[in-house]
């Protein structure tokens, strides 16, 4: 119902006015949600975590080390949610959800006995008040680049969108204490962290005032490492960025008082965070899945992979429509030309943009960087069709690289529909008819 009732306001009402309405509407919603379902979150303690990058997995690895310390707890990622005893992976294209959704959900944690719940929030769902109502226990930074800043109309509304998460820490009234914990070597950190809290924790790798430093760091193909303290960190986990998430998921460990070692442990057991640095295949060329949807987190994927042993990469790429960043088409396009053997353009999610000209911008960019149309370059609108051609010329020793979607579950394609998607399974049935 309150779906229809929001396409229809957005069939009738100018563009510009619908936006202006929307935190009116969806803090209306939020607030009405918690009054009615009666203020859950004053029964389970809140964790949000907010940022550019890392969000969905920094919120599974705080959600197992405080599985592994003995709490049960729940989740809401753009990966996957957890409000009962079984895992799902997210099938909404939606980070945060409704107001509504998110009251419905917090109150069946509290009857499942859940005594803490992560929530991944957006600036999106911030700036149009989707958080009202909840009593956050601790906010998380991870980062801030450049990302929907088309949407928020400049980087720095996009920045205070984030700044509403560490201002609503002054809205718990549960007498519970608060925690903000951020990461000090990101160029925002002092924004962040000022916020008023009980206790405020940094982490980071550069900056040597960090309440958490990792020393030591290591990145191989086999998993990260690094020093914390007195602990020493073996992860199964690819990317050298999830070191950073590892350290704001041990810093959330040590506002709630629990040890490095729980942290240690929990941390060493994960393989993979769905969509996130996961390997499809390993031999005899490697498919490698990644969500990496804007520069600044495709450079950090590139820079990981970099210290590989491999042959080629091929990259299989697009980027988004409706109206999303439309600058970044040409850069991704360039850093694939650049790093990339070879680079197969296609689509991602067009919204109600032509998909055809998404392709061509961003086809543009490595076309700039020299590669060539037919030879090393190649547009394929169709995206089960470029992942298809991409394994088939993949070589022993190669690296298949599929960037975008991550473990999305559904494709946005004109008029507000959605179509069903996972790159993760169309990998393998490909790979199957080999």
């Amino acid at each position: 119902m309150l779906k229809t009732l929001k396409n229809i306001g957005r069939a009738v009402i100018p563009r510009s006015i619908f936006k202006a309405l929307q935190p009116y509407w969806h803090g209306g919603i939020a607030l009405l949600a918690n009054a009615y379902f009666g203020n859950p979150s004053k029964d389970i303690k809140v964790i949000g975590v907010t940022g550019t990058n890392g969000k969905s997995t920094t919120v599974n690895l705080i959600s197992a080390i405080l599985g592994e310390a003995g709490h049960k707890t729940g989740l809401i990622s753009t990966v996957n949610f957890k409000v009962s005893d079984t895992e799902k992976l997210n099938d909404m294209k939606m980070t945060t959800p409704s107001g509504w959704l998110m009251q419905k959900w917090l109150r069946e944690m509290v009857r499942n006995n859940f005594e803490y719940v992560v929530l991944e929030i957006s600036s999106q769902g911030l700036e149009q008040n989707r958080h009202l109502g909840i009593n956050f226990d601790v906010a998380v930074f991870t980062n801030l680049t450049p990302e929907h800043i088309e949407a928020h109309g400049g980087f720095d509304q996009y920045k205070k969108a984030k700044g509403l998460l560490f201002a609503a820490l002054k809205q718990n009234h549960t007498g519970r204490p608060t925690a903000i914990v951020a990461n000090a070597d990101d160029d925002h950190f002092e924004y962040f962290i000022n916020f008023p809290a009980t206790i405020h924790i940094s982490f980071g790798i550069k900056n040597e005032s960090a309440n958490l430093l990792a020393t030591n760091v290591e990145a191989t193909p086999n998993g990260v490492s690094f020093q914390l303290q007195n602990t020493q960190f073996k992860l199964q986990l690819k990317g050298q960025f999830d070191v950073y998430n590892a350290l704001a998921a041990s810093a959330v460990a040590q506002s709630q008082n629990i040890s490095l070692e729980t942290c240690k442990t929990a941390l060493e057991k994960i393989a993979v965070v769905a969509g996130r640095m996961e390997i499809i295949q390993d031999q005899p060329f490697t498919v490698l899945i990644d969500y990496a949807p804007e520069p600044y987190s495709l450079q950090a994927l590139y820079d990981t992979i970099a210290q590989w042993p491999k042959k080629r990469i091929i990259h299989v790429l697009g980027s988004t429509g409706g109206g999303r960043d439309r600058a970044r088409r040409h850069t991704l396009g360039q850093m694939a030309g650049k790093t990339a053997g070879v680079v197969i353009v296609t689509n991602e999610d067009p919204y109600d943009d032509n998909p055809q000209e998404i392709i061509n911008e961003v086809a543009s960019g490595a076309f700039e960087q020299g590669k060539v149309i037919g030879e090393n370059l190649f547009a394929i609108l169709d995206r089960r069709e470029a992942i298809a051609f991409a394994v088939k010329q993949a070589k022993p020793g190669d690296l298949v690289l599929i960037t975008g979607k991550g473990s999305e579950q559904k494709m946005a394609v004109a008029h507000g529909n959605y179509i069903d998607w996972d790159d993760r399974a169309v990998v393998r049935e490909e790979l199957a008819k080999l």
